[in-house]
């Protein structure tokens, strides 16, 4: 190898480390709850790579934890309560937030059916469309309360994770999508799981759990988020002292958080 390929090379590697950096940086920001601040990562990082889908998609992502957040989604009792995940009572989305979100993730989208139209295995496109199809799950069924017209979408974000960690089984962000299908599916009765099937998906709670804590460990991207289903897997499997040691890795690690903080107070007075 010349001196001058491997000098393009490591220069190639720096900038990959420093891209990456980037949407650290942004979804540091967004786990804190800073959203401004995470947004505007993200439009820099959008700025510099027009052609990537996943800043689209992490984008996505800020605006919808802002709403959860917003609306107190994202609280213990909320996740805790199937009465509370299934009831119908109507909420009051941020319908200009909710334009900016679905424009995101359309976007991202775009960009990674255009990558895939010349490399149907692209990696990152396949993850950027399990995330958006993720989210789009998360906003009708969490938000919108369309449980049934949200499990399309469920399905199809499941489907590219399965396809990505066949290609890459190392790729284990892809893991929060299929550890998840394995611990909703392990939550309905058989006879609903007889209707609901996944690819490669047979609702085994302790394997939801393995491939949570995987991403916890190795994931790039998605490991904080992967804690906080696993702290809301303990509350609801009756786990408190599992769920408490979990919300005091989240309030150290993003201490600006003050959800984090105030669900771990709860918690403590629970347990006493």
């Amino acid at each position: 190898m010349s001196a001058y390929l491997a000098r393009i090379l490591i220069l190639l590697m720096i900038a990959a480390r420093v891209d990456a950096a980037t949407i650290e940086r942004a979804l540091n920001r967004m786990y804190n709850f800073d959203f401004g601040s995470a947004d505007r990562e993200m439009d820099a990082y959008v700025a510099e790579h027009p052609n990537d889908p996943l800043g689209p998609s992490f984008r996505a992502a800020s605006l919808l934890f802002r709403e959860l957040d917003r609306l107190s989604i994202l609280e213990s009792e909320f996740f805790a309560s199937n009465k509370r995940l299934t009831d119908k009572k109507e909420l009051k989305p941020d319908e200009k937030l909710k334009q900016r979100f679905m424009s995101a993730v359309e976007q991202s989208k775009m960009l990674a059916r255009t990558q895939l139209s010349s490399n149907a295995n692209d990696k990152n496109a396949l993850f950027a469309l399990c995330l958006d199809a993720g989210l789009i799950t998360d906003y009708m069924g969490l938000i919108e309360k369309r449980q049934l017209g949200s499990l399309s979408y469920a399905r199809e974000s499941h489907s590219y994770a399965v396809k990505l960690l066949k290609l890459d089984p190392g790729f284990v962000d892809a893991h929060l999508t299929t550890g998840l299908t394995e611990y909703l599916l392990g939550s309905v009765p058989f006879f609903v799981k007889w209707f609901v099937r996944f690819e490669d998906a047979e609702g085994n709670k302790a394997l939801a759990v393995e491939r949570l804590k995987s991403v916890v460990e190795r994931g790039r991207y998605l490991g904080p988020f992967a804690k906080i289903i696993l702290a809301t897997i303990d509350l609801r499997e009756k786990r408190p002292l599992q769920a408490e040691m979990r919300l005091a890795e989240l309030s150290r690690d993003f201490p600006e958080n003050p959800l984090f903080k105030k669900e771990l107070e709860k918690l403590k007075l629970k347990i006493k």
